[in-house]
């Protein structure tokens, strides 16, 4: 099994000082990758500036040119949540670049599974604007890159960030080709995902909103990925999967109300990677999205990489959750969505 990662010291000009999405989260997954020892297994994939046509498969061109000018002016907010740096364009490029290679090698055969370990962030963006946290959509110009330059006709983005990822789902809210699949805390930021926003036109339908509730752990987010991820992904038959891997449901994670571990990303990993064995010859790819406790987001991360290599034993320095809420009943709603997604 051939593994490969995207990283470059270059996302660390993206300055944002002590902003929750800060250097330090990437310091902190590859120091963790180094010291286990699970670097040494990967394949380091070189990551790339994205182009000017390739960042417009998914943004408009004067959008790209106001970000452009915003880096150059220098330190500043785009919005309340938004850190802009003189170096941040030139970081985003490499991070949507970065998740472009990634995806290239996948589609090429060259590697099995990758993970573009990037920042800023992407799944916030729309095609005119920034928030969240993200500039470009990263995931969105990877998908749009495979539909228009490597004739693929089917997509599948799974989105396990505790945010839903509105960007990715305005890019693509009207194209057939994409199933856009979001589990997220709701209602959090950024107010969007509900079970009702479906998409629209020929694409009604390849939308897939999961509201799971605050207090969410791992026995409801395997409830939903059994029972709505995993038969709608195998309906969509997608040539390849792609994953806004946000490790901010972590229940140390600061940002959130949710309460998964460790080893409920490993199980949510297991069941993506069986996805992609059974319906696109294994080709997948992720992305990283959040995940704010840089202990959780590396050992997250980790454990990942574990599955993406076949490994089930995969261990859990955190452990359970220390702040253990009363279980939200999740029933009703899968319920509801079986019923508004035909889904058996």
């Amino acid at each position: 099994m051939k593994v490969g990662f995207v990283y470059d010291p270059i996302h660390f000009k993206h300055d944002t000082g002590q902003h929750p999405e800060n250097a330090s989260r990437l310091e902190a997954v590859m120091s963790h990758l180094e010291q286990t020892g699970l670097k040494q297994r990967l394949t380091a994939i070189k990551p790339r500036r994205a182009t000017m046509k390739e960042l417009c498969l998914a943004h408009d061109e004067p959008y790209i040119s106001f970000i452009r000018e915003a880096a150059q002016r220098g330190d500043g907010w785009l919005d309340a949540s938004t850190v802009i740096s003189s170096g941040s364009y030139e970081a985003a490029l490499h991070a949507a670049g970065g998740t472009l290679e990634a995806a290239e090698t996948v589609i090429n055969g060259r590697l099995d599974r990758t993970f573009a370990l990037v920042r800023p962030p992407g799944h916030h963006a729309t095609a005119r604007q920034a928030m969240g946290f993200c500039l470009f959509n990263n995931l969105a110009i990877a998908a749009k890159y495979a539909l228009t330059e490597r004739n693929l006709e089917r997509i599948a983005i799974i989105d396990f960030d505790v945010h839903h990822g509105n960007g990715t789902q305005d890019i693509f809210y009207h194209d057939p080709q994409v199933l856009y699949i979001s589990t997220h805390q709701y209602p959090h930021f950024p107010g969007t995902g509900s079970l009702e926003e479906t998409g629209r036109g020929p694409a009604r339908g390849t939308t897939i909103n999961i509201p799971l509730r605050n207090g969410s752990s791992d026995d409801e987010y395997r409830q939903a990925f059994e029972q709505i991820v995993v038969p709608a992904t195998r309906r969509f038959a997608p040539q390849l999967i792609l994953v806004s891997a946000g490790y901010d449901c972590h229940w140390a994670d600061e940002l959130s109300l949710m309460q998964v571990s460790v080893s409920g990303y490993a199980r949510m990993t297991e069941m993506i990677t069986g996805l992609s064995e059974e319906l696109c010859s294994g080709k997948l790819v992720f992305s990283l999205e959040g995940g704010y406790n840089v202990n959780a987001l590396a050992a997250s991360i980790k454990a990942t990489f574990e599955v993406l290599f076949g490994q089930t034993d995969i261990e859990d320095p955190l452990g359970p959750t220390r702040y253990p809420w009363s279980a939200p009943i999740v029933t009703p709603l899968l319920k509801t969505l079986k019923e508004t997604h035909n889904l058996s």
